[in-house]
């Protein structure tokens, strides 16, 4: 039978979640897989996804690269390449687990790499850009091959399903993080494929993202221009590179990438003292295409730290509970009091009011 207005309720959009211990305590990925049972019915069984950091404690000088693979021979080629641009210290099938809800899985191997310090010196190039070029490389020019994690001490694990059945089948239980972040994707744009759920991430920053970004267009243009190639046609891994950039070759705070893709409005800027009036006008006009328009909350996961940000207007829920040194973040109330049911200070940030986290230095 046809469901008609009023019989049926489409939540709006995605789910999201994290936790961080503020001291740097390890946490096994059993809670973070719970807290996205309450909103299962934000996603649809296209696309789930976590990130954990501290995972790799062992291999922490090392970038961990997590790589999908079509096939056998998408495999080879890319293992020459790489074999070519790092010295490669291991290599290995990514541990999982049968599921019945997980189906069509592709080769899933991940490789702790340096890179080779001749390259770098013959390119005059820092080793973050050199590793950040050659994903961009095997992500757009070899075929059947796709870098979904390339970060030092940290790793994103998804597929297509539903997010609590992914954290399942990666046996996410078995690893320990001082952070970690999840996903369940309700795309409204894009098909459902394993690279396209969520988390993406370049280096050690990742994105888990609910929302609609209507500047999509304008952003992509702009951020190609500086040689990141979207592939995958999907706002989350603009808004990605769009950290990346402002971040790591920008040079930005935290607080200026919040007030550049969640700029405040030309009338609030002009209330504010002259210093701060200033500062945020060379940040509109400096990035004016980086501004992302449309409803969005996200959550920026990166080595020591997190930061959740809703759009300006706070078109899309986003709550933060605390408790002693652990500090929550979900679309839902119920995902945080499932991850702690004593948690009792939740609140909601306002739009484009940056929530950041940082682990004790010297504790990760």
């Amino acid at each position: 039978m046809k469901l008609l207005e009023g019989q049926v309720r489409i939540p709006s959009g995605c789910a999201i979640s994290a936790v961080i211990s503020k001291e740097g305590k390890k946490m096994t990925g059993d809670k973070i897989i719970e807290s996205m049972r309450p909103m299962h019915d934000r996603s649809n069984g296209l696309g789930g996804g976590f990130a954990g950091y501290g995972i790799y404690p062992e291999y922490k000088d090392f970038y961990a690269l997590h790589i999908f693979y079509n096939d056998t021979a998408a495999r080879n080629e890319c293992e020459s390449f790489l074999k070519d641009s790092f010295e490669i210290v291991r290599f290995e099938n990514i541990p999982t687990k049968k599921h019945k809800r997980i189906t069509d899985v592709p080769l899933i191997w991940r490789y702790f790499v340096a890179p080779l310090s001749s390259v770098l010196s013959r390119l005059q190039l820092d080793e973050m850009e050199y590793t950040a070029r050659i994903v961009m490389k095997i992500n757009s020019e070899i075929k059947g091959a796709y870098v979904f994690s390339s970060g030092k001490n940290m790793g994103a694990f998804k597929a297509v399903g539903f997010p609590e059945d992914v954290g399942e089948f990666y046996k996410l239980d078995e690893y320990e993080a001082y952070s970690w972040t999840a996903h369940g994707r309700y795309p409204t744009n894009t098909p459902g494929w394993w690279g396209g759920a969520h988390p993406f991430g370049l280096l050690d920053r990742t994105i888990v993202h609910n929302g609609e970004i209507s500047s999509y267009d304008a952003n992509r243009k702009y951020i190609e221009m500086f040689g990141y190639k979207c592939t995958l046609q999907t706002d989350t891994e603009v808004i990605t590179y769009i950290a990346d950039y402002l971040l790591r070759r920008q040079h930005l705070s935290l607080n200026d990438l919040s007030s550049v893709i969640a700029a405040p409005f030309w009338s609030t800027i002009e209330s504010l003292p002259k210093e701060e009036k200033e500062h945020l006008t060379y940040l509109r006009k400096v990035f004016p295409s980086l501004l992302i328009t449309g409803p969005f909350s996200i959550i920026l996961g990166f080595t020591g730290g997190l930061m959740a940000l809703n759009d300006r207007l706070k078109l899309r829920s986003m709550v933060v509970g605390e408790k002693d040194d652990k500090v929550y973040i979900a679309s839902e109330e119920s995902s945080i009091l499932t991850m702690d049911p004593s948690v009792s200070e939740i609140y909601s940030p306002r739009g484009g009011e940056p929530v950041i986290v940082k682990v004790k230095e010297g504790a990760y």
